[in-house]
């Protein structure tokens, strides 16, 4: 638990674990407290960092910055850290701070995990056709009933209850965040041409990036890769943590980081065979 001075600013950090590098962005109804089941699995093979983007948890936003300073305090994070070369695992709001920190600083990124998440994006036509229809219909939902799937909240209320008691320690929410992430928006033909492997990860039962939107942007980013849940809603990361963390873990390895434990995967039983 470490605080990094970013301006003006307490910048709040964790870094746990031993290995390669692979830093967890949390999204907008997070913090670092919500990779919880991630952590205790990743650590075992790498080295995991996690952090308050500015505004949530325990770190400021003095001037107010929103989005407009997470590349920028991501970038600090790493410096201050020493880390060269890291792995970026964005979730829905952090989703956006990662791909837009790969394509500012491609050289720093080992490969990019995209969770839940469209943010920062170029939408094409038909990608916006679907997300201006899903923004319409969701603007007035709770921020409980947009992040958990309906099947998850009425089979684990606790569950439910716990990432409420997390996202109630942010002082920003969706009626106060501002800021973009940049001032252009990264498209999904110049992601693939970053040369990061780069995976999607998505709950079918999203309602705030539908999976069909996801799929569109996905075949746009040559050579990436998908992986889907079935009866999962917004927060895969959270509502199917296992099978989260070993695709992540296998990503890892695809990527090129070699883990330091090669028991971290959970080999769960429970697990279908394709095909």
């Amino acid at each position: 638990m470490s605080i990094l001075e970013v301006n003006s600013n307490q910048f709040y950090y964790e870094v746990h674990g031993e290995g390669e590098p692979v830093v967890l962005a949390h999204g907008l109804g997070g913090n670092h407290a919500t990779w919880y089941q991630q952590v205790s699995v990743l650590a075992k093979a790498y080295k995991v960092i996690t952090f308050d983007h500015r505004g949530f948890g325990s770190s400021t936003d003095n001037e107010k910055l929103g989005r407009a300073g997470f590349v920028s305090d991501l970038l600090a994070l790493l410096d201050h850290l020493n880390i060269e070369k890291a792995a970026l695992v964005g979730q829905s709001m952090g989703g956006g701070t990662v791909i837009n920190f790969a394509n500012q600083y491609p050289e720093r990124v080992a490969g990019l995990v995209i969770a839940d998440s469209l943010h920062g994006l170029v939408e094409s036509a038909d990608v916006e056709k679907i997300m201006n229809k899903v923004r319409n219909e969701t603007k007035n939902l709770s921020q409980l009933d947009r992040v958990l799937g309906q099947t998850y909240r009425q089979q684990n209320p606790l569950g439910a209850l716990l990432y409420q008691q997390i996202n109630s320690f942010n002082a920003t929410d969706k009626s106060n965040l501002v800021g973009e992430y940049s001032s252009e928006k990264v498209s999904p033909q110049a992601l693939a041409e970053l040369g990061i492997a780069v995976m999607f990860i998505t709950g079918q039962d999203d309602i705030l990036f539908p999976i069909d939107a996801v799929r569109l942007v996905q075949e746009q980013v040559a050579n990436s890769f998908i992986v889907e849940f079935d009866h999962c809603g917004h927060s895969a990361f959270y509502e199917r943590a296992q099978e989260f963390n070993d695709s992540v873990l296998s990503f890892l390895q695809m990527a090129g980081l070699n883990p330091s434990n090669n028991s971290a995967h959970s080999n769960a039983s429970g697990y279908v065979k394709a095909g």
